[in-house]
């Protein structure tokens, strides 16, 4: 199956916010916009950042690998030297982590680099890499 681009629309309370963090911080490249929504080029994929001044950032975590998981958080897989230039960017954008960089699951099927942080309207975001991609959907 050839890997096609997925579609994810989600709420920001300040589009001009939004811009500079998916635009500026993650550096993701602008598509159509108008004064409701902002298209994001995401590593190919198409996140909507949507006007919503309602809205309100879920407070959920589950624990995964003695964390505390924000849920619902969305991310791409990157590579790792990509995920190591992520962290920094996001770091030196003075931008707090929510799960400071690390590796999950290590030495276990599917050990992967992991970060969480949240944008400026509270969505909370999981950029991770995994050594070898075929150990993505791994189990023990």
């Amino acid at each position: 199956m050839t890997l096609r681009p997925f579609h994810l629309a989600f709420p920001v309370h300040d589009l001009d916010h939004a811009r500079a963090f998916y635009g500026g911080v993650l550096g993701c490249a602008e598509g159509r916009s108008s004064d409701q929504w902002i298209d994001f080029e995401l590593a190919g994929h198409q996140t909507v950042a949507h006007l919503d001044l309602a809205a309100k950032p879920v407070v959920v975590a589950n624990e995964v690998d003695g964390h505390h998981v924000p849920v619902p958080h969305f991310g791409v897989i990157l590579t790792m030297d990509d995920w190591q230039a992520m962290a920094t960017r996001v770091r030196a954008a003075g931008i707090p982590f929510g799960i400071e960089p690390h590796v999950r699951f290590a030495g276990q099927a599917g050990e992967q680099a992991t970060m969480f942080f949240r944008d400026p309207s509270g969505n909370a975001l999981e950029f991770k890499a995994f050594g070898d991609d075929a150990s993505i959907f791994a189990k023990d």
